[in-house]
């Protein structure tokens, strides 16, 4: 009942903005940023969402959302951002989100930027032409950041890319198009963990309209919501073309009347407007379509009947809604005009020399509010600053099985790489799937394979994420972190320590770890020369010398991990 008066309060304060708001409003367009060096202010701000309501909002180089970054294959970049937050507790991190970037300067929860400080990473665009997008990743404040509007596009172009005959002027025949439903509370401020998502919002705009040329135009789409998955389609089951997924183009264009999109999850779109010149077409949601478990269906009901408090209140949920109204205007003068057939060449890895599991469960599998609401975990562990989940041997080819193990589909993600999907559960991987992605939708009880190759950057001691990206999910701890290591540089033997050695070492059954300095805990992580974990344990260290067990250990060749408050040291050992 208190669920129920909570969403009636807040739809009859929405619906009051809703009237005053009725008429279309012209979609913003957020502006570019293009070079090398990228100055970024992240700023508090006022925004009126809807005409004459307040609301607080946070943006980069502005009130709401950020501007779109323009890059180059193969440019170094530097990103110079600003945290500009006033408030409590508004630290915060930036993440690229699906750029192959070193992990120091990922923008994970291990970046933080404390209010007032400027973070400047800079590294190499190594990734092919695409849509990307930038946000925060901060511990336990991820959706909080996000809703209020910290999110924009990175637009990464290439000698491939720009060899076809596709649109790419911005704002002309190449549009953004970030898509988000974001909840209020009684007094019109964005509310974050909880079902009211009610408003739809395209770039910040709410009921959006587009002038689009009649000709062939280019949507990025973007799904930026904290929860909610996107059936995508236009009036009267239009045909449009997909040419690019998270990571890229694909090889080539395939032709859809849907397109789902979960929270992450990016597409490149053509849509031929050509002789449609005066008329009226939609974007919509056809999320009357979606099967149970996806948040945004009409139903989340676990196999134990489980339900997800409000979420059946919320009159978005498994229904068929617009998104974007698009004006059909006069052709520009250089249209294009002409649909692609061939692409580019992707070339997916066939052969892995490692497999890792990775189970989402909720924390007590017999509950059935806990199937679809959670806490959820990965692996039976949440999120752990000190702690590192994964090894990985840099240059690997490794598939990664994800089985949902819960009554609520989780949208995977992986930083670092992009990967290809094998299977999806066990069977044939849809056509709009097969491109590079760097996020996937794992259903209700089911799994899928993907394969990756973790190369170019290995740091021994600065994690990588992967996480759901469901937001808050992920704020609550529904994320692990791994490490990318170069065994052939990074390996540190007992005779070049001075803070920590290891001896005696081969060994048959214990092995001594000194420290020179006082410790006062430590974790330790045992993995094989595939960088698959054996073993790891935190340890309260009450003395400068531990006497570690390893008789569990089969005889052959080991790495293992000491993780101290201030460093990481990495030894091979030998049982013998």
């Amino acid at each position: 009942m208190i669920s129920k008066i909570k969403f009636i309060v807040s739809a009859i304060a929405l619906c009051a903005v809703a009237d005053a708001s009725f008429s279309q409003n012209p979609l913003f367009i957020p502006d570019t940023l293009s070079g090398t060096v990228f100055n970024l202010n992240i700023q508090n701000g006022t925004t009126q969402l809807y005409p004459g309501i307040n609301t607080t909002t946070f943006g980069i180089n502005g009130v709401l959302l950020a501007p779109t970054l323009i890059v180059n294959k193969g440019d170094w970049v530097t990103m110079n951002v600003t945290n500009n937050l006033t408030g409590n507790s508004n630290s915060t991190t930036i993440h690229w989100h699906g750029l192959h970037v070193p992990p120091e300067d990922d923008g994970g929860p291990h970046q933080i930027i404390e209010q007032g400080a400027t973070w400047s990473p800079e590294f190499q665009i190594l990734n092919t032409a695409g849509t990307f997008w930038y946000h925060p990743h901060g511990e336990g404040k991820t959706e909080r950041h996000v809703s209020k509007g910290i999110a924009g596009m990175i637009i990464i172009r290439d000698s491939v890319e720009s060899s076809l005959t596709l649109p790419r002027t911005y704002g002309v025949d190449d549009f953004p198009v970030i898509v988000q439903t974001k909840a209020f509370d009684v007094l019109n401020q964005i509310a974050v963990a909880t079902e009211d998502d009610t408003a739809v919002f395209v770039n910040g705009t709410v009921h959006p309209f587009l002038d689009a040329p009649a000709q062939i135009i280019r949507l990025r789409m973007l799904n930026g919501s904290s929860s909610r998955t996107y059936n995508f389609g236009f009036t009267a089951t239009q045909p449009f073309k997909m040419i690019a997924s998270d990571g890229g183009l694909l090889d080539s264009a395939i032709t859809l009347t849907r397109l789902r999109l979960s929270p992450g999850e990016r597409a490149e779109i053509l849509l031929d407007l050509q002789g449609l010149q005066g008329q009226t077409i939609y974007l919509n949601s056809f999320s009357s379509e979606l099967p149970n478990g996806i948040h945004g269906a009409a139903t989340v009901t676990g196999m134990m009947g489980g339900t997800i408090p409000g979420y059946d209140l919320n009159f978005l949920n498994g229904a068929d809604f617009e998104i974007l109204q698009i004006n059909v205007t006069a052709q520009t003068t250089n249209p294009v005009t002409a649909m692609p057939t061939t692409l580019t060449t992707n070339t997916p890895w066939t052969n892995h020399t490692v497999s890792r599991n990775f189970s989402l469960a909720p924390d007590t599998m017999m509950n059935a509010q806990q199937q679809v609401e959670g806490p959820f975990n990965i692996n039976g562990d949440h999120f752990d600053m000190e702690a590192i989940n994964e090894t990985v041997i840099l240059n690997t080819v490794e598939k990664w099985r994800i089985t949902n193990q819960t009554g609520i589909a989780h949208p995977f993600h992986i930083h670092d790489i992009q990967f290809y999907l094998l299977n999806v559960n066990g069977g044939a991987v849809p056509n709009y799937m097969q491109g590079k992605k760097d996020v996937v939708l794992v259903m209700p009880m089911e799994y899928v394979e993907v394969i990756t190759k973790f190369e170019t950057f290995a740091n021994d001691s600065v994690p990588y994420m992967y996480h759901c990206h469901l937001l808050h999910h992920e704020d609550d701890g529904m994320m692990g972190s791994f490490l990318v290591i170069d065994t052939t540089t990074s390996i540190s033997e007992n005779n070049s320590l001075e803070e920590i050695r290891l001896f005696p070492n081969p060994s048959t059954d214990e092995i001594n770890v000194s420290f020179s300095e006082n410790l006062k805990s430590i974790q330790i992580i045992i993995s094989d020369l595939n960088g698959q974990i054996i073993s790891t344990e935190k340890i309260q260290l009450y003395e400068n010398i531990l006497k570690y067990n390893i008789a569990h250990l089969a005889a052959g060749t080991y790495f293992l991990q000491i993780l101290s408050e201030s460093e990481t040291k990495i030894f091979k050992i030998i049982k013998q």
